[in-house]
């Protein structure tokens, strides 16, 4: 089975939304995000996811980024990253989790979900168009392509 989603890095000058995983196998800092709806365009899923989980509507989004991975039942997982510049709206929490404003330049101050470093550096990266978490022997490993 394949699950398809999106991401998206939000900036507002130095600052990237990020939203407070509420899932304890996830815990800390991520990107707002979730999966396609049948039929539907991957653009539109990630207006609507954070339109969903933020309140905001992000303008111009650009897909920068594809990440896979497996999760323990073996699932294939598909991760369209974009990122925005632009949005619209008044931000707010969601059933999802707490979402606020933070300084990406100050992120090593928080505790962040354990890839999102290196998610974000295959996002913010030109040459980078695909990021894999590969686990080998019970420790995740990140690959850039």
């Amino acid at each position: 089975m394949t699950e398809l989603t999106v991401g998206c890095a939000l900036y507002d000058g130095g600052r990237i939304l990020l939203q407070q995983s509420k899932y304890r196998e996830w815990a800390g800092l991520c990107l707002p995000g979730g999966h396609l709806e049948l039929m539907e365009s991957i653009v539109d899923a990630v207006v609507r996811e954070m339109r969903e989980e933020t309140g905001l509507t992000i303008l111009d989004p650009e897909l920068c980024c594809v990440k896979q991975f497996r999760n323990g039942e073996g699932e294939r997982y598909i991760v369209f990253l974009f990122r925005a510049h632009a949005y619209k709206g008044t931000l707010r929490d969601s059933v999802e989790g707490h979402n606020a404003w933070y300084e990406r330049d100050k992120l090593s101050d928080y505790k962040l979900v354990e890839d999102l470093e290196d998610q974000l550096q295959a996002m913010e990266s030109p040459r980078i168009n695909e990021f894999l978490r590969i686990e080998k022997e019970g420790i995740w490993h990140s690959d850039y392509r």
